[in-house]
């Protein structure tokens, strides 16, 4: 712990990672979502809430199913990446908090305010998507996050017998190909957007 890490990893989690909208051909195997996961789950959330739920869609069908409630120009990424996935929240996150949390009633901190809930679900759960990336990509894979998708059909086709699941967020995860890369965008310098008070 507290050790710095090498400028190569800081290059393939930040400066050289990109986000991709198409890969090769290189498949990705179910151990591989597992490794995913067990990296991400350490990231931190509020009280541990961990709200984020992951649809892995591998299969032919269920990446047609998802694409299906894309824009024009996610469809296509998403049916050709070798996995794509819904990442989710649970409003009813609470309910695993005497689990989760178990040295306090956190859940009392929840029950009866689903405006409260679906705040923090929503705040935590995009936490969770973020951790995603950086998994993914420190386990030497690459991501295709977007938005570009209806929110209500996506929860319609995967979430209908699941009504406390609600959708973040979509990415597609692959072995990047370079050819579908833009030029890298601007990142300006600390003293644009930073403040130190």
């Amino acid at each position: 712990m507290g050790q710095v890490l090498s400028d190569a990893a800081l290059d393939a989690i930040f400066r050289q990672a990109r986000s991709y909208n198409g890969y090769t051909d290189r498949p990705v195997g179910e151990d591989q979502l597992h490794a995913i996961w067990e990296l991400m789950k350490w990231g931190p959330t509020s009280a541990n809430q961990l709200p984020a739920r992951l649809v892995w869609c591998v299969s032919d069908a269920a990446k047609a199913k998802l694409a299906a409630c894309t824009s024009a120009q996610n469809q296509p990424k998403i049916l050709k990446a070798p996995v794509s996935v819904v990442i989710a929240m649970d409003l009813e996150f609470h309910e695993n908090l005497p689990e989760l949390f178990p040295h306090t009633d956190a859940r009392s901190w929840f029950s009866g305010d689903a405006a409260k809930r679906e705040v923090s679900a929503f705040r935590n759960s995009t936490l969770q998507g973020a951790y995603f990336i950086i998994a993914a990509r420190a386990l030497g894979l690459d991501t295709g996050p977007m938005s570009g998708f209806d929110n209500d059909a996506v929860d319609k086709a995967f979430f209908a017998d699941q009504p406390n699941l609600r959708t973040n967020f979509i990415s597609t995860l692959g072995y990047g190909d370079p050819a579908t890369i833009f030029d890298r965008l601007p990142r300006p310098a600390f003293e644009r957007f930073n403040s130190i008070a």
